[in-house]
C-alpha cells in the first residue's frame, strides 16, 4: 500500500527537496504552500501523514494543528526554523506528534516519519534506494543509472516505473499496482502504458531486450525486478 504525505511549506526549494525524498522513499506525495489549499487538500483525501511548516502566507501552521486534530488522528510533523523551547511545548501539546528544526537532513525527516506512523501502529521499513546487479547499478537518492559502465538517460516516466520496481526488488509488482503508483488511480486499466514504457526501459538496460535479465515479467500478474 502506498502511503500518502501532504507537504505544506511556502519555500520552493525546501517543499521541492522533501516532494523528492518522499518520492523517493515511496510515497505519494501531495504539496501546499498555504493553510487554505491545505485545508481543501484535506478536506478532498485525507493523507497518512502531514509535514507542516509554521510561517505560512495565510497564517500560523499552529491554526492548522488545531483543526486537524479536532477531527483526526493522522500523524502531524512540524518542520520549522522557530526553535524557542515554549513554542515547540505549545505545538506539541496542541496536538504535533513531533517537530523538526531547519535545517535539518532528509535522512532525520525520514525517520521521524517512521516514528510517527510506528506510533500509528504503521511499521514502515526504510525504502530500498540502491540497486545492484551484475552490469545494472541504480541509486534513486542521486537518480544515477549506469549500465555496463555507462550512464542511462531516462525519461521522468521511465525512471519513476524503475523506481518503483527497485523498492520492491524481488518481488512481484502487479499491473494495477505499477500503474496506479506511476500513473494514478485513474489509469489503472491502462496496461497498453505500461507495456510501452517497459519495452523502452528494457531496450535501454538489457542487453537482449527479448531475453531480459533484470526486468521480469511474471504472466498474467506483473513485473519483477531480478536480485539474483
Amino acid at each position: 500500500m502506498t502511503l500518502r504525505v501532504l507537504v505544506v511549506e511556502d519555500d520552493r526549494e525546501i517543499r521541492a527537496m522533501m516532494q523528492s525524498a518522499l518520492s523517493v522513499e515511496g510515497f505519494a506525495v501531495q504539496t501546499a504552500v498555504s493553510i487554505n489549499e491545505a485545508q481543501a487538500l484535506l478536506h478532498h483525501a485525507l493523507p497518512d501523514v502531514l509535514v507542516l511548516d509554521l510561517g505560512l502566507p495565510d497564517g500560523d501552521g499552529l491554526e492548522l494543528v488545531r483543526a486537524v486534530r479536532k477531527q483526526h488522528t493522522l500523524p502531524i510533523l512540524i518542520v520549522s526554523a522557530r526553535h524557542q523551547e515554549a513554542q515547540k511545548i505549545q505545538l506539541l501539546d496542541a496536538g504535533a506528534d513531533d517537530y523538526l528544526v531547519k535545517p535539518f537532513s532528509v535522512g532525520e525527516l525520514l525517520a521521524r516519519i517512521r516514528v510517527a506512523l510506528r506510533h500509528r501502529g504503521t511499521a514502515l521499513a526504510a525504502a530500498v534506494t540502491v540497486h545492484a546487479l551484475d552490469d545494472l547499478t541504480i541509486d534513486l537518492n542521486t537518480r544515477v543509472v549506469q549500465c555496463r559502465g555507462e550512464p542511462v538517460h531516462l525519461t521522468p516516466t521511465e525512471f519513476k516505473l524503475l523506481a518503483r520496481l527497485v523498492r520492491s526488488a524481488g518481488r512481484v509488482v502487479t499491473h494495477r499496482q505499477l500503474l496506479r503508483d506511476v500513473w494514478g488511480p485513474e489509469f489503472t486499466e491502462q496496461t497498453h502504458y505500461l507495456r510501452l514504457y517497459m519495452g523502452q526501459l528494457r531496450a535501454k538496460i538489457e542487453r537482449e531486450p527479448s531475453e531480459p535479465r533484470h526486468l521480469l515479467t511474471e504472466t498474467g500478474v506483473g513485473y519483477r525486478l531480478a536480485v539474483v
